[in-house]
């Protein structure tokens, strides 16, 4: 009996694969308390979500164990603070932070945000970031996926070639095609800039 395949099945579904640094999100209010009253966000580097930047500003995290200092701030500035980490840089300085995707923050970690001119303590906030793909409603369709299916991507590197599975999907016209991990990721495929995966 002849297995059948689908041209979608044939068509090698590739993805930009980049790797997301420790970094901080905050509020108007947060964000007022660390570097003062009326201070902007000073854009440094264009990121690949489109309206999406890194800025001047970085913060100290701290933790019950020890603490990280010179951590990047992303903006614009958001509803709710959110500090993600690897699950190697939450253990290291104490923290207990749940895999979760950006914004379900809600029963997750806290910690206290040193800036120059106050301090935070957040109750909750601090997470290691789900895998994640982001794609618009093209990109959705051209590749036969959906908003929140959990897929695998194969990576091809030299000498640490890996598939990562419980990748979720995030689908809307405001992104742009691209994988994201953290730097624990990262290091365990040996990712270098312009990787590519292969949804599976």
């Amino acid at each position: 009996m002849f297995n059948l395949m689908r041209e979608d099945d044939l068509m090698s579904k590739t993805v930009l694969v980049e790797t997301s640094a420790r970094h901080v999100h905050v509020t108007r209010e947060t964000l007022e308390i660390l570097f003062g009253k009326g201070h902007e966000l000073t854009p440094k580097k264009d990121l690949s979500q489109p309206g999406q930047f890194a800025c001047e500003e970085r913060v100290k995290i701290v933790g019950p164990k020890r603490e990280l200092s010179g951590v990047s701030i992303l903006g614009p500035v958001r509803k709710a603070d959110q500090v993600e980490l690897s699950a190697t840089d939450a253990r290291s300085i104490g923290i207990a932070a749940p895999i979760r995707e950006s914004g379900d923050v809600k029963g997750s970690a806290g910690c206290k945000l040193v800036g120059p001119c106050g301090e935070v303590e957040i109750a909750e906030g601090v997470i290691v970031a789900k895998r994640h793909i982001h794609m618009t409603d093209e990109d959705a369709r051209e590749y036969n996926l959906s908003d929140n299916q959990v897929v695998s991507v194969k990576i091809t590197s030299q000498g640490r070639s890996l598939i990562f599975g419980d990748v979720v999907v995030r689908v809307s016209e405001k992104f742009k095609l691209a994988m994201h991990i953290d730097t624990d990721e990262s290091n365990a495929a040996a990712v270098e800039n312009g990787c590519m995966g292969e949804i599976l």
